[in-house]
C-alpha cells in the first residue's frame, strides 16, 4: 500500500508540469488578446489565438536539416519547460512547498544557468547560420543580466539570513522585502525577463536575423520552445512572490491563492513593460548592466547589510 507521502509525489509529478503549462497557455492568451486590441482586430480572436496557434503546431510536420544535431536540439527545446517547471518545485505554496531545500535561492540560479546552456543548444543543434548567431547572441548578452542577477538574489538571502525560501518568506511578516530591496526586485524581473528571450532582451530571437534560434524550428519543437519561454517568465514571476513579497501572506484566502494572485500581478507587470520598451543592442546591454546596473546593485546590498547589522536581523 502507498503512503500519503508517495502519493502526495506522484500527484506533484503529474500536477506540477500541467499547472505550470496550463499557466503558460493563459499568458499566450493574454499576450494575444493584447496583440489583437493593439492591431484592431477582436479581443477574442486574441485570445483564441494560441489555441489555433497550437492546433496548427501539432499538425506540422517537423523540420529535419542536414547536419544538424536533432538530439541537442530537441533537448534544448524541451529543456525550457522543464527548467521552469524545476524552479517552480521549491516555491513554497503558503506553507507548502514540493521540495522544501535548505539552498531553495542557490537552486534557481542553478535552473538560470542551466538556460544558458539550452538557449545555445537552440542555436547550435540546427546547424544553421541565423540559428547559431542567435545562440552566441544568446551567450554574449547572458553574463550581463546573470551577474546583476546573482547579486539581486544576495539581497532576500542577507535580509532573511538563509538560503531557504520558507525561512525568506517568513523574514518578511512586518516588512515585505520588496519595500526595502527595490532594486534588487527590478534587476531581478529584469533578468527573468531576458532569460526567456522576451520583450526588450529578445535579441537571440530577433527579426533582423530571421528569427535566430527560432528560425528552423517548426511543428512541436516550435511549440515547446514558444511554450518553454512563457513557462520561463511563470516560473520567474512565481518565484518572486517569496523572495520579495512575503509568499502566501494576506487576509481572508489561504496562502496558496495568495501566491497564485501575486503571481499574476507580477506577471502582468513583467508583461506591460516588455511591450514598452523596444529591444536594447546586445553592446548598449552590456554597457549598461556593467557601468550603470552592477554598481546600484552592489550598494543595494550594502543598504541591506547595514540595515539587518543595525537591526540584528531583518526589520
Amino acid at each position: 500500500m502507498s503512503s500519503p507521502a508517495a502519493g502526495g509525489a506522484v500527484g506533484a509529478v503529474v500536477l506540477l508540469p500541467l499547472g505550470v503549462a496550463v499557466l503558460a497557455l493563459a499568458v499566450a492568451s493574454v499576450n494575444g488578446a493584447v496583440n489583437a486590441r493593439a492591431e484592431g482586430g477582436a479581443v477574442r480572436d486574441g485570445f483564441a489565438a494560441p489555441v489555433r496557434e497550437t492546433a496548427r503546431l501539432i499538425r506540422q510536420q517537423r523540420r529535419t536539416l542536414p547536419g544538424a544535431d536533432s538530439l541537442l536540439w530537441r533537448i534544448a527545446g524541451a529543456g525550457l519547460g522543464i527548467a521552469a517547471v524545476l524552479q517552480v518545485v521549491v516555491i513554497p505554496f503558503g506553507d507548502v512547498t514540493f521540495a522544501d531545500l535548505p539552498v531553495g535561492l542557490v537552486w534557481f540560479n542553478a535552473i538560470d544557468v542551466l538556460l544558458w546552456a539550452l538557449w545555445w543548444l537552440l542555436g547550435w543543434g540546427a546547424n544553421s547560420t541565423w540559428s547559431l548567431v542567435g545562440g552566441y547572441r544568446f551567450l554574449a548578452q547572458a553574463l550581463s543580466y546573470e551577474i546583476p542577477l546573482m547579486f539581486a538574489l544576495t539581497a532576500p538571502a542577507i535580509g532573511a539570513g538563509s538560503l531557504r525560501l520558507l525561512d525568506i518568506q517568513a523574514a518578511q511578516q512586518s516588512v515585505w522585502f520588496v519595500v526595502w530591496m527595490p532594486v534588487s526586485f527590478l534587476i531581478y524581473v529584469a533578468s527573468v525577463v531576458a532569460f526567456s528571450s522576451w520583450g526588450p532582451f529578445q535579441s537571440a530571437v530577433g527579426v533582423d536575423i530571421g528569427q535566430g534560434v527560432l528560425a528552423e524550428l517548426s511543428g512541436i519543437d516550435r511549440l515547446l520552445v514558444l511554450g518553454g519561454r512563457y513557462a520561463v517568465l511563470v516560473a520567474g514571476a512565481a518565484f518572486s512572490v517569496p523572495l520579495f513579497f512575503g509568499g502566501g501572506s494576506g487576509p481572508l484566502l489561504p496562502g496558496g491563492i495568495w501566491v497564485v494572485v501575486k503571481t499574476a500581478v507580477v506577471l502582468a507587470g513583467m508583461l506591460a513593460v516588455g511591450r514598452m520598451v523596444p529591444t536594447i543592442r546586445p553592446d548598449r546591454l552590456a554597457e549598461i548592466a556593467w557601468v550603470i546596473v552592477v554598481p546600484l546593485v552592489l550598494v543595494q546590498l550594502a543598504v541591506v547589510a547595514v540595515i539587518v547589522a543595525v537591526n540584528g536581523g531583518a526589520l
